[in-house]
């Protein structure tokens, strides 16, 4: 016979949940929490999940709502395991992740008392959240009352901003009441409103009016839609569309390589290429070579195109519109003019010639993580998706085409922490397998993330070890310091290997230390297995900054 909990304030949030179709539960070990664990584990709607580590655990439920595109609610103990949450937080509140993050808490008379596992947990995560709710306790007068609203206020707004929400539950003793029954809550009469947009007439009359008109799209999910609005956008080169790789959007008239076009420009290629409309969409951008030439450009206008986040990246932002990118081009398309411009072939004539030097360099180059990631654009199979770790692995990603496959990176706060906890999370919950590209210094960071019962067998992790964090190696500045100082305390030059680590954790491990293995276990890698595998690309002994920075000056 399954037994609940008898805490009012718990059932009324499983039933808020379940109305609002929240299913997934990550659940941290711990005593105060133990309410909830039994409640929602007991209860047969929920899907819950074990994750001992908090601060994996937080990254795990992301990737699990980046997976299905809809809340996921994480719990834990408390004191220092809710502020272990606080990396994945960040995470979500900048790359909008809708999260539910439920933190069991002592009374409130207990808070600065040297209360064993006690800290200030109210408004924990005020500065990144679009809601810090404090339930009342079950003693309280009206508390049922009050806590369904505040519940209910929370999960709406999780919901409508598509970013973390925080619920704090004060949980007296005892914890672990149990009833056979519970109380049948009423239904839940849902008031997420959703924004209408009509399109500014003056708008219609600066779009038909610019000569040079430029779309860049930062991270988002693909989209059908917006890649076919997109597509009949640059049909008769009426505008230049720059993606990203984590843009998930392409066709063969997109420049979808940016930093290969942009890498060399110069004061006066400022002029030349500027738009003198640009529109933005998505959020985070890679490339830090576009930001630059478009903060020296200084477009006449500047729309920015998105339903949570208006930012003046460029410093010249002239019209924020709070919509997604599919109505707002479903509109402009309504009324705008398309005529063809020259200045997409003027894009189209530097493509072209820095293309053809690109193809002549990946012939050039062996063993190098440069290598790997040629690679590994041709061999990853079409089904696969992708998760890029930060720092070099997705900077690498943008010089190749993995066009066919979904792509995902932690853009919100760029770290590296938390990249593999997040694949691992949306591996869970995908029908497709998944892949995770990620460099030494990531892997070890987030090593957590692998002691999770419920990787799938057919997961995958490539991972290219070389020695530490190449990326201050690749970046200007870094390499004006002294050799020991950048070796140690900025590159963190180790010597480290995953193959115990991966025997320990229950997966397959391959190593590969030259070109000609490479491609053949590359053939044989992704096939299916019994248990999920890691492939350790070992490229310490190699110069695979200069590689890089040679690629960069070939292409002049």
């Amino acid at each position: 016979m399954k037994k609940f909990s008898s805490k009012k304030s718990v059932q009324i949030l499983a039933h808020v949940l379940k109305e609002y179709g929240v299913a997934d539960v990550v659940i941290s070990p711990g005593s105060r929490n133990a309410p909830i664990a039994i409640h929602f584990s007991e209860t047969e709607y929920f899907n819950c999940y074990s994750i001992i580590d908090e601060r994996s655990a937080g990254f795990v439920a992301l990737g699990m709502a980046k997976s299905e595109n809809k809340p996921v609610a994480v719990t834990c103990t408390s004191g220092s395991a809710a502020a272990n949450y606080y990396p994945s937080v960040t995470e979500a509140f900048y790359g909008n992740i809708p999260i539910l993050y439920i933190t069991a808490d002592r009374p409130n008379e207990f808070v600065d008392l040297f209360d064993g596992q006690t800290i200030r947990q109210k408004g924990l995560f005020q500065q990144h959240s679009y809601g810090d709710f404090e339930l009342l306790e079950d003693r309280e007068e009206n508390a049922g009352e009050i806590n369904f609203d505040i519940i209910k206020k929370a999960v709406e707004l999780c919901i409508e901003k598509q970013g973390p929400v925080h619920i704090n539950i004060p949980l007296a003793e005892p914890l672990y009441d149990l009833v056979n029954e519970i109380p049948v809550y009423p239904s839940i009469e849902k008031t997420i409103q959703k924004k209408g947009f009509e399109l500014p007439s003056s708008l219609v009359a600066d779009w038909n009016t610019s000569k040079r008109i430029m779309i860049l799209t930062g991270t988002r999910n693909y989209s059908r839609e917006l890649e076919a609005q997109l597509t009949q956008l640059v049909k008769n080169h009426s505008v230049v569309v720059l993606t990203e790789v984590n843009s998930n959007l392409y066709h063969e008239k997109f420049f979808g390589h940016i930093d290969r076009y942009l890498f060399s420009f110069n004061e006066d290629d400022f002029r030349t290429y500027a738009p003198d409309l640009l529109i933005t969409i998505g959020q985070n951008v890679v490339s830090k070579k576009v930001k630059q030439f478009l903060r020296k450009a200084h477009p006449k206008n500047h729309w920015h195109i998105d339903e949570h986040w208006q930012p003046d990246t460029y410093f010249c932002l002239t019209q924020k519109i709070e919509t997604s990118a599919e109505n707002f081009f479903g509109k402009l398309l309504e009324k705008a003019s398309l005529e063809p411009s020259a200045y997409y072939n003027l894009w189209d004539s530097l493509r072209t010639k820095r293309d053809l030097k690109h193809n002549e360099y990946v012939n050039l180059t062996g063993f190098s993580d440069f290598n790997l990631f040629y690679l590994l654009s041709m061999k990853i199979p079409e089904n696969y998706r992708i998760h890029f770790s930060n720092s070099s692995a997705i900077r690498y990603a943008q010089l190749f085409d993995f066009h066919k496959h979904h792509v995902f990176c932690n853009r919100g706060t760029s770290g590296i922490d938390g990249a593999s906890s997040t694949a691992m999370g949306f591996a869970i919950k995908n029908e497709n397998p998944t892949v995770l590209i990620t460099g030494d210094l990531g892997f070890f960071y987030d090593i957590n993330a692998l002691w999770n019962q419920y990787i799938p067998p057919f997961t995958r992790i490539v991972l290219f070890n070389n020695d530490g964090g190449s990326i201050f190696r690749i970046i200007p500045g870094p390499d004006n310091a002294n050799e020991n100082i950048l070796d140690e305390f900025i590159a963190t030059k180790e010597r480290r290997s995953a193959e115990y680590l991966a025997k320990s954790f229950g997966f397959g491990y391959v190593k590969v230390e030259d070109d000609n293995t490479l491609e053949r276990v590359l053939d044989n890698f992704f096939k299916p297995d019994a248990q999920p595998k890691i492939l350790e690309v070992m490229t310490g002994e190699i110069e695979n900054a200069e590689i890089l920075k040679k690629y960069f000056a070939y292409l002049k």
